[in-house]
């Protein structure tokens, strides 16, 4: 993935600072690759892009594109060790003259918090997710993420939880949604071959048209859901599809055995697959004919499907939490200006009959959805908005401590 475009060297506000992330791990999600994506752009304009973690797949991507991976353990919970961490964070930060602290996740939050009041240090968060929880003590520990000198919430879904559950104080909380880089997820930049070669390790058939939900393998995401609606697509005369659920486990054994088995009560061996996480996915998209997001719960953004409009190919999402902001549909607009379906969480029927839709678009038709969808994420979601977004709030902190 190539750097984002930004002004270069020391004409960058930027330009000589050191800026250090803090997140659990570096594996795949939205807040890690947001993680790479901003240290990419801090490298760019001549910073030092610090992310104190304690590892992943990603970290060889974050160091090819100029971010210093510092081990850390980032990722516990354990109270008193995130006391010891405190301490050991400031010292890294003291020794390599940070000059600002962005937190990406609520225990590592509360360890940079620690660090950055002790040395007097600009704090950042991103409030990445809806954060599970309405209890006293959740609602203390989750507030962690309001009390940056500024607060980044990634949808305006996230904003309005932040202002009813935490109440931030006035100009403290902005909106950056997730950015994405459209020259690597561009139908133009993907060859036939990685479709083919995906379609391959698939094990999809040439005519078989692919409906694929790309999320780690958790119930909230609506796998049961779309596994359900494939059984009613199934049965009204849909026969040349396969549904791919691309995503890892992540250690829910349980939950991949609940999977498997209503895959077998539905007699759908077969026609759905996993297929574990997926390294392609500009290629993945391009290789489905519809992209499904059926979560069951509010999404903090929506990265699928803004991914999946850049590629052209049609979505079918939940109409609840941030997942609406990135897909245009009746009857917010005409159908003439619809970039996908939305539809009511958890009901198959819907689910289904929006997919069949979808599947049934003519060749004209299905070719305009995706230049307008195309057209509408590149307007709202890209990658170089959010850097410079992110860029310009540590800019502004550091220019007012200063």
């Amino acid at each position: 993935m190539s750097a984002p475009i930004l002004s270069r060297g020391p004409a960058h506000p930027l330009a000589g600072k050191a800026i250090l992330q803090i997140i659990p791990e570096l594996e795949a999600g939205g807040a890690e690759r947001t993680a790479v994506d901003v240290a990419a752009a801090l490298s760019h304009v001549g910073a030092r892009a610090l992310v104190a973690t304690e590892g992943g797949r990603l970290v060889g991507e974050l160091q090819a594109k100029g971010g210093i991976w510092t081990p850390f353990p980032a990722a516990t919970k354990n109270p008193f060790s995130m006391l010891f961490n405190v301490r050991k964070l400031a010292r890294i930060c003291h020794q390599e003259k940070v000059d600002l602290i962005h937190a990406r996740s609520r225990a590592p939050a509360w360890v940079a918090l620690g660090a950055a009041r002790s040395l007097n240090l600009p704090f950042v968060t991103t409030y990445h997710g809806s954060y599970a929880g309405r209890s006293s003590v959740k609602i203390l520990y989750n507030s962690v993420m309001t009390r940056g000198d500024k607060v980044i919430a990634n949808s305006h879904y996230t904003a309005g939880l932040i202002r009813t559950l935490h109440s931030p104080a006035e100009g403290k909380l902005c909106v950056i949604h997730r950015g994405t880089d459209f020259r690597v997820f561009s139908a133009k930049a993907v060859g036939i071959e990685r479709v083919e070669n995906l379609r391959k390790i698939w094990g999809v058939a040439p005519h078989e048209r692919i409906i694929l939900l790309a999320a780690r393998l958790t119930n909230w995401k609506g796998h049961k859901v779309l596994i359900e609606a494939a059984a009613k697509l199934r049965a009204a005369g849909f026969s040349d599809i396969t549904f791919v659920l691309a995503g890892d486990p992540q250690g829910r054994d349980s939950y991949v055995k609940e999977i498997d088995a209503l895959v077998t009560e539905q007699g759908l061996n077969g026609i759905i697959r996993r297929v574990g996480h997926c390294t392609d996915m500009p290629a993945a998209f391009l290789a489905a004919s519809v992209v499904a997001v059926p979560s069951t719960e509010p999404e903090a953004f929506g990265r699928s499907a803004v991914e999946a409009q850049a590629m052209g190919t049609p979505v079918v999402v939940s109409d609840l939490g941030a997942v609406p902001e990135t897909v245009l549909a009746p009857p917010v607009v005409e159908p003439s200006e619809r970039t996908g379906w939305r539809v009511p969480a958890g009901d198959v029927n819907a689910l289904a009959m929006a997919i069949g839709e979808a599947l049934s678009l003519g060749a004209s038709a299905r070719a305009a959805l995706g230049a307008r969808a195309r057209g509408h994420v590149e307007a709202h979601f890209s990658l170089e908005r959010m850097v410079a977004d992110t860029l310009a709030v540590y800019a502004s902190l550091l220019e007012r401590k200063s």
